[in-house]
């Protein structure tokens, strides 16, 4: 049995020995009925605050929630504070201070919903007579509405603990003093190219207790937050098994999570990473939904207590050794010599005006002996040599000839390219296994890491094959499971 997977079983039994009957079946049960609290009115990653803003003012008639803006972004974006509960112990959420990080913030309004539904009184009063619990969702609206990490400043707001220049970061530390709060969770996405160190899984959530110090020194603040993640890591096991990783705990004297640490707070980072074919975080969101509650729930039990730290250093480390995909042992022929390769490929999101706005725009990302890396997709090429495409004779007037046509009578004869006189203005990108572009183009194939991928595979004289944009396509059946070709103008 591989190592990693025993520790990971180890780890489920331990956590399993002193968890109640009852908190297991709550959990289950939690996971199992996700959808009936799921906030439907957000489903993609990219939001603004001008779709959060009207679930906010829903809870303000409701007295169960009690909502304060307590600041404002710096194009003048309310922030606000969303707080219930009657107990003693405060607990205080934060999410999307990069604002292309909104995994936790859909998370969010799926719990509040939760809290708000007629389901699981007993466990829910044990929670609210406990806690005071408070969410600040979305601390970076403005960034969130150009969907980029950094605020109309172009600070990043988690490296700005200290000076304190922007209005945001001056309201989460306004916030986190005046609550004083015993527990804060600070709410983040990660690479989807991280995996759990030494392993083919994706990193699908990462945690952390930040250091509050250079030699990273373990103070009871600190092994709180250590002992709580060793408890959260037990229950998300069983959902995303083997895809949990611990984020690197390097002290960063500029970040919010490392100094909330050292200010007296117990700090539980948790970030989002990939999970395979769930480009829009929606699984993911559903385990943020779950490994949140679950930390509430303990915290108010003090169930957490329990766990070690020890359990929480059992969590694989983060790793960068993921690619969309992974060509093992291609043929490629260049100079009139052959050399076997292995690609790593990747696939950027670009914005645009698309119903998910962006598309993807693929590249080499390394390339040689990648034996040490893996991909969400992974195709052994080692029977195939590269082929250059061809671009089609004809010039067609719209890319709508192009699909009237058909793509496969395309494909099957080593076309990858097709010249269009009339191209859209406002698109980039075309959801068929064609390259569209306006006049001739060199289609030789020249691999090099930041090269767009872009060539036929060939088997025994057959094309079987299509490497493009980084899709890999079956010549049987070109259209299936394909993201995006692109528009050359």
């Amino acid at each position: 049995m591989n190592k990693n997977i025993r520790k990971i079983i180890l780890s489920i039994f331990f956590i399993g020995s002193f968890l109640s009957i009852s908190a297991q079946g709550f959990y289950n049960e939690l996971f199992e009925k996700y959808d009936s609290y799921k906030e439907e009115s957000i489903t993609i990653r990219r939001f603004t605050h001008s779709k959060i803003m009207p679930l906010i003012e829903e809870l303000k008639p409701d007295s169960f929630f009690e909502v304060n803006k307590v600041g404002t972004s710096i194009k003048g974006k309310s922030l606000n504070l969303i707080s219930f509960g009657e107990g003693e112990v405060d607990v205080f959420l934060w999410s999307q201070m990069h604002g292309d990080e909104s995994t936790a913030t859909m998370a969010i309004f799926d719990i509040m919903n939760f809290f708000k539904s007629t389901d699981f009184q007993k466990e829910k009063e044990e929670m609210l007579s406990n806690l005071r619990i408070h969410f600040l969702p979305m601390l970076n609206p403005d960034g969130a509405e150009l969907f980029t990490r950094r605020n109309a400043l172009g600070v990043d707001i988690n490296r700005d603990a200290v000076r304190l220049q922007s209005p945001e970061s001056k309201t989460l530390k306004r916030v986190r003093d005046s609550l004083e709060a015993d527990f804060g969770f600070n709410l983040h996405d990660q690479s989807t190219y991280y995996n759990a160190n030494r392993t083919p899984k994706p990193a699908t959530i990462s945690y952390l207790a930040p250091a509050y110090n250079y030699e990273k020194e373990v103070n009871n603040v600190r092994e709180n937050a250590m002992k709580l993640i060793g408890y959260m890591n037990g229950i998300l096991q069983k959902y995303a098994p083997g895809q949990v990783g611990r984020y690197n705990d390097d002290f960063e004297p500029r970040a919010f999570g490392d100094n909330i640490q050292k200010w007296g707070t117990s700090v539980v980072l948790i970030e989002s990473g990939g999970y395979p074919n769930d480009p829009e975080k929606q699984f993911i969101r559903k385990l943020n939904f779950v490994t949140i509650l679950s930390a509430i729930r303990a915290i108010a039990t003090k169930e957490y207590e329990k766990s070690s730290k020890e359990e929480y250093f059992k969590i694989p480390e983060n790793d960068r050794k993921l690619f969309d995909l992974k060509l093992i042992g291609v043929q490629y022929e260049l100079l009139g010599n052959t050399y076997t390769v292995d690609l790593g490929i990747d696939s950027r999101e670009v914005s645009a005006h698309t119903e998910s706005g962006y598309y993807y725009k693929a590249g080499v990302s390394d390339m040689g002996d990648l034996s040490t890396y893996y991909g969400y997709k992974e195709f052994e090429a080692s029977a195939y040599a590269v082929v250059a495409p061809k671009v089609y004779p004809e010039t067609f007037s719209t890319i709508n000839a192009v699909v009237e046509k058909g793509v496969s009578s395309f494909l099957k004869e080593g076309f990858a390219y097709v010249k269009v006189e009339h191209l859209p203005e406002d698109k980039d990108a075309i959801n068929i296994p064609l390259h569209v572009i306006s006049d001739k183009k060199n289609t030789a194939v020249n691999l090099y890491v930041g090269a767009n991928p872009t060539f036929f595979l060939k088997k025994n004289d057959s094309l079987e094959y299509l490497i493009i944009n980084g899709n890999l396509v079956d010549l049987k059946k070109p259209e299936q499971d394909f993201s995006n070709a692109l528009i050359y103008k």
